[in-house]
């Protein structure tokens, strides 16, 4: 009964983000910003946590300039919540109006070799899961965690594969799935700056602070000789769309160093922060692996 009741809610969820689809994309913004700030409101851990994290991260800001950026960061992080429908229901010709598109698009397609597209954690990522899609021949690869509700998790890899180009693999198959995909010809979306643990992975700086980071994307990218060019999400104010940046492939990457490649990842996240700071991510907990004898920060 209880599973059934939490399966009916979902659906229902689920029907209120198609029906929210329809409405243009500035009252969209408008209702996504008023989420962010109830989400604000009662959040008190994650509101915890992006403090901790931005306090960490940008020291220079002062308490108010604090605790301002995570207000604004709520706001978009509601809004990417409200807006996700767009992205899974909406016409392709609606999507590439709304979708701008900048940098070196076309050099998966044109490249030979193996690709590795690295996407930091932006509260748009999902708008550049949806852009290579609908700019890219050349069919990709990602590997999640799966929902526990298994209605949330049919329509997650609904919405991100609607256009059916993309494989996705759950992340305890482990890497050989992956491996095989992209020797096929696929593309590897690789969102590879969150705290996974220790395994393959070593503590490199990330603003100055120890932080657990994969090691595995640089290992990858030498093991199948990878061209690595990452993409960033940017959400435009306002409701007037979103803009994916197609950064042009990273030259002398990787290394025959794994951690230095991973200390170079994260200066390539911190510039991009730089650029849009309310928009990263913060409510993950990106320190929660500490240092031997480090206290936890939460």
């Amino acid at each position: 009964m209880k599973r059934a009741l939490v399966n009916g809610l979902a659906r229902a969820l689920l029907a209120l983000v198609w029906l929210l689809h329809w409405l243009p994309l500035p009252l969209l913004s408008a209702l996504g910003s008023g989420l962010g700030r109830v989400l604000h409101l009662v959040g008190r851990q994650r509101r915890r946590v992006a403090l901790v994290n931005v306090e960490l991260c940008l020291p220079e800001l002062s308490p108010r300039e604090r605790a301002a950026l995570v207000r604004e960061h709520f706001r978009w992080l509601g809004r990417s919540l409200v807006e996700r429908g767009v992205l899974w229901h909406a016409s392709e010709a609606r999507l590439k109006r709304l979708i701008q598109v900048e940098g070196d698009v076309s050099f998966a397609e044109r490249h030979a070799g193996a690709v590795m597209w690295l996407v930091p954690h932006f509260v748009g990522l999902e708008i550049c899961g949806t852009a290579v899609q609908l700019h890219q021949t050349r069919a990709g690869c990602d590997v999640y965690t799966p929902q526990s509700n298994p209605v949330l998790n049919a329509a997650f890899k609904r919405g991100r594969s609607r256009f059916g180009r993309d494989m996705f693999f759950e992340r305890s198959a482990g890497a050989l799935p992956v491996v095989r995909a992209i020797k096929r010809g696929l593309a590897f979306f690789n969102p590879a700056d969150m705290d996974f643990g220790l395994r393959d992975a070593a503590f490199v700086p990330f603003f100055g602070v120890p932080a657990a980071t994969l090691l595995a994307p640089s290992r990858m990218a030498k093991s199948l000789n990878m061209r690595v060019q990452p993409l960033v999400a940017e959400m435009l104010p306002h409701g007037r769309g979103w803009r994916v940046h197609f950064v042009s492939p990273w030259e002398h990457w990787p290394t025959a160093d794994p951690e230095a490649d991973a200390a170079a990842m994260n200066r390539f996240v911190e510039a991009q922060i730089r650029l849009y700071p309310a928009q990263y991510l913060w409510v993950h907990k990106r320190f929660k692996t500490r240092p031997p004898g480090a206290a936890p920060v939460y």
